[in-house]
């Protein structure tokens, strides 16, 4: 059975496109079946609706309470029966609420090596700080910033010239490389948290 996702962003999409790609090559035993977004004119968005995926704009300021918008999200992953959450540059922190009742199913990518440099301008946080090495991580989603059990990371160099923006487009490069090995695995059941690490399973290692 193919595992049914929903795939959270903000912006352009280009994580989701990676996903995207990987399912319809046959890669990943899943299938996309929703799209949240908080902003309505983004590229997820029009992405997603040039992929007949539906789309929902969800934003929080439409709601009144933090409540009743966590509600308004559980209510559409219910009716889609959802059982996997992709974010892909989604820009808001989500309910503890909302997290417990998708505990262990919420993956999320951040563009460092986790622990390091979480939050906002994470590739700026690299430069800053004169690292030679940052990178990317696929992580489950916890009630903290970026906290949560790591799945997978990518090494990427720093060189002395890099800008926030080269730096970001090497990252990017390898995100695309590891969410959807990530997202594969997640599908076929091949992740088990133990403690606050991820043990994958052998035989679903190579494919």
């Amino acid at each position: 059975m193919r595992k049914r996702l929903a795939l959270f962003g903000s912006g352009r999409g280009s994580n989701g496109e990676a996903i995207y790609k990987a399912i319809e090559a046959g890669y990943i035993e899943g299938e996309i079946v929703l799209i949240i977004s908080d902003r309505p004119n983004v590229g997820i968005v029009e992405k997603g609706r040039a992929w007949y995926i539906p789309v929902h704009i969800v934003e929080p300021a439409n709601y009144g309470t933090e409540a009743a918008w966590t509600q308004a999200m559980l209510d559409l992953l219910q009716e889609y029966e959802v059982e996997g959450i992709l974010l892909a540059g989604y820009m808001r922190i989500l309910p503890s609420t909302f997290v417990q009742a998708y505990r262990g199913n919420i993956l999320n990518i951040h563009p460092s090596l986790l622990p390091a440099f979480t939050g906002l301008q994470a590739q700026k946080q690299a430069l800053l700080k004169g690292v030679t090495y940052t990178g990317c991580t696929v992580h489950f989603v916890d009630e903290g910033m970026d906290t949560g059990p790591i799945i997978a990371q990518a090494v990427v160099p720093v060189y002395e010239d890099d800008t926030v923006d080269t730096l970001s487009t090497r990252i990017l490069h390898e995100e695309h490389r590891i969410y959807p090995e990530a997202v594969r695995l997640f599908c076929e059941d091949a992740l088990n948290i133990v403690g606050s690490r991820v043990v994958i399973k052998k035989q679903a290692i190579i494919k």
